[in-house]
């Protein structure tokens, strides 16, 4: 975020002195600032003051005496200044514990905190620590209060409290519009706080107030918004704010506003403020220090100089960090500004992100693919856009990293899986779809791949099953067409489960009729047991919806022919249908219409039961079909080998004997034939049509050339 929104300029009101080599060099003075004259520091300090500066804080240890002279030097300049701030130094000292064998074992963290020496912390307004958070080596925050430290105010929130005293008085009548009550709680007389060095006691007081009733100031703010005094003086207006609003937002730590690398904050070397006023230096050289918070530390060039320094989100390539001193200047700064960075609050992080987690999971739904990126990518430039901008005017540190980075990643990767599944459940659903009008075979290669519609043929040995229902033509005058179709529907459920059962795929239906196959690659005899026993159960199963419909009934008729078979998609442009094609087909059907002269129920032919084992058959004679240029032998399946009984076995024998003489053109032998099997069954069919077609030749002999083949005109 620093690295998007760029280097920002600092307040001019914070200004940071050096004490660098540059300095100890012009000075001739060591390398080691601990050695320093501390009269050169009461000269500083002088120089500060008389020139109107408005806080001095030193980031600099003062634990140890120099000689009395020169500490007492700079004691009476602080005392004078009556606006310094010292630094406290925090160290925290190791003790392993447990040496016996028997004994625990352990390190003991014992901190201390070191004031300034005696006469330097008595002079100074106020000594506060400033030890820096560090996670993984890396500075990015600050704390306001250190618990380690007896929850003593930090140097930033020392310094700007005493930068802030010329508007005491302005904060205290602000303070007692809010709340009358909590103001008597405070001093009045500001010189008497920094007279007694009363700062960190009015610290600890004002946040405590604002702590118990933080509402008090929401109302000195609003107190500040009405007072039309105030408001036409912005420095002070700014300054009460500001003020306020850090007690408001008073916490244990802060994220540091950093303003660039290191120089950023303007700084003047330590030389050049003891010399300013000399006519050697020039009028550009001339510094400003009226108003203005000024912070002195170490603070080098050269990061091999550098004896302090912090990692930071500016830490330049060549090892240059920010020293300590410009981490207490930023801070201040970002007080005074009231603009430190603030991440959202976790609550609007949750909402973010499952607001642009659901957003961006819908686009990749909706979308495809290349759509849907750059529609991320679109609304990501723009999310990025904005958060900077807030980022840069307000503080407000919104989620990237997640949104920017992961979220996009999941939601692509997920609308791309998403989509996956439903191209494949809408596969799954059309192979299903599929799959009531063709074999589940043929419906999974269409549902993967539809240019299989053009291809997909080929030569089989198959056995059709062909069945129309008697009567369908006045069911259909009789009912309604919603009528109609759920009684076929019901009717069609009852010869396809013996289909499906016994391996066979519906290929056709139109109307009353049904057209099934079973087919394979080579010839197979149990492809046979399955289409009868299918003839079979089919014929059983009308049986008992005939009698369930008591109003309605349709008898069906069944014809079976085995052989080559094409079968396929056969269509043309954009209309197709899956079904065998050739003369098994065209045969079957002829010999289930052949059903309604006959007046029989399943009629197959002679290859379907060639090897045929466990059925009970007849054989009825050769026909010729009509449409068709060859003879069929067509037989009729009876029932399975062991439901026959002997008055069958006898019957049929005896019109097996009437065929022969039939061939042999003696009617009458013929004729009495068939009439003794129809007096042992009770009704046959298939006699009686014998009978009728022997009288009819007893009247128009047949030709020399005649074979016996009975000639059908009719379908």
């Amino acid at each position: 975020m620093f690295g998007l929104r760029g280097v920002r300029q600092a307040p001019p009101d914070v200004l940071i002195v050096s004490i660098d080599r540059e300095s100890a060099n012009a000075l001739n003075l060591p390398d080691d600032p601990r050695k320093w004259p501390r009269s050169l520091h009461a000269s500083l300090v002088e120089k500060l003051s008389s020139e109107g500066a408005s806080v001095i804080a030193f980031d600099v240890v003062f634990t140890e005496k120099h000689s009395f002279k020169e500490d007492n030097a700079f004691a009476k300049a602080l005392k004078k200044a009556r606006n310094a701030v010292l630094c406290e130094y925090i160290k925290v000292d190791n003790f392993p514990f447990g040496e016996g064998k028997n004994m625990p074992h352990g390190e003991l963290n014992i901190t201390k905190n070191t004031a300034p020496i005696l006469p330097l912390s008595e002079a100074a307004i106020a000594t506060a620590p400033f030890p820096i958070p560090k996670v993984s080596n890396k500075v990015s925050q600050y704390w306001m209060f250190t618990t380690v430290a007896g929850d003593k105010p930090t140097l930033p929130v020392a310094a700007f409290q005493v930068s802030t005293m010329e508007v005491y008085g302005e904060f205290l009548q602000l303070l007692k519009k809010a709340d009358p009550y909590r103001a008597d709680e405070l001093p009045y007389d500001k010189d008497s706080i920094i007279n007694t060095r009363g700062i960190e006691k009015l610290i600890r007081d004002i946040r405590h107030i604002f702590q118990r009733e933080p509402r008090i100031a929401v109302k000195m703010l609003e107190e500040l918004q009405k007072s039309k005094t105030l408001s036409t003086d912005r420095q002070k207006y700014q300054m009460i704010s500001s003020l306020i609003k850090m007690y408001l937002n008073i916490s244990q730590s802060r994220y540091l506003n950093f303003y660039g690398p290191a120089r950023t904050i303007p700084t003047v070397p330590y030389y050049q403020i003891l010399k300013m006023h000399e006519k050697s230096i020039a009028e550009t050289q001339r510094i400003d220090v009226k108003g203005k918070a000024v912070f002195i530390g170490l603070s080098q060039l050269s990061p091999i100089d550098q004896k302090e320094s912090f990692y930071t989100v500016y830490s330049e390539s060549h090892g240059l960090d920010l020293s300590g001193i410009e981490i207490v200047a930023t801070a201040f700064a970002n007080m005074l500004e009231d603009l430190s960075v603030q991440p959202v609050d976790f609550r609007i992080y949750l909402a973010i992100i499952f607001i642009w987690g659901i957003m961006l999971g819908f686009i990749c739904k909706k979308l495809s693919t290349t759509a849907a990126f750059y529609s991320i990518f679109g609304l990501s430039t723009l999310y990025l856009i904005l958060a900077v901008s807030q980022f840069k005017n307000n503080g407000l540190w919104y989620p990237i990293i997640s949104p920017l980075l992961i979220q996009p990643v999941l939601a692509l990767f997920g609308g791309l899986f998403w989509n996956l599944f439903d191209v494949k459940q809408e596969r799954e659903n059309i192979r299903k779809a599929l799959g009531f009008y063709l074999p589940d075979e043929i419906a999974d290669n269409l549902a993967h791949n539809i240019e299989t519609i053009h291809s997909s043929h080929q030569i089989v040995y198959g056995i059709c099953l062909s069945t129309d229902a008697e009567q369908y033509s006045s069911l259909a005058e009789v009912l309604e067409p919603k009528e109609l179709g759920s009684f076929m529907n019901r009717y069609y459920e009852t010869i396809f489960k013996p289909i499906k059962q016994h391996g066979g795929v519906i290929s056709d239906v139109i109307g009353d009729s049904m057209l099934a196959i079973w087919v394979s690659s080579k010839p197979e005899i149990g492809l046979k047991q399955k289409a009868c026993l299918a003839a079979f159960d089919i014929s059983r199963a009308i049986h008992y919806f005939n009698m369930e419909s008591h109003s309605f009934k349709l008898p069906t008729r069944i014809g079976l022919h085995y052989g080559h078979i094409l079968i396929g998609n056969i269509g043309a442009v954009d209309r197709y249908e899956y079904r065998p094609v050739g003369d098994i087909v065209n045969t079957a059907t002829r010999i289930e219409g052949l059903n309604k002269y006959l007046k029989t129920q399943i009629l197959v032919t002679k290859e379907v039961i060639s090897q045929l084992n466990g059925f009970f058959t007849r054989e009825i004679g050769n026909f010729m079909l009509a449409g068709k240029t060859k003879p069929v032998e067509i037989h009729e399946l009876i029932c399975r080998l062991e439901e026959s009984d002997e008055r069958q076995t006898k019957a049929y024998s005896i019109f097996a004997m009437a065929v022969e003489a039939f061939r042999r053109k003696s009617w009458d032998e013929a004729i009495e034939g068939f009439q003794e099997t129809i007096d042992i069954l009770g009704n046959d069919g298939p006699s009686a049509f014998y009978i009728k077609l022997c009288e009819h030749h007893k009247e128009t002999v047949p030709g020399e050339l005649w074979d016996g083949v009975i000639q059908m005109e009719k379908k």
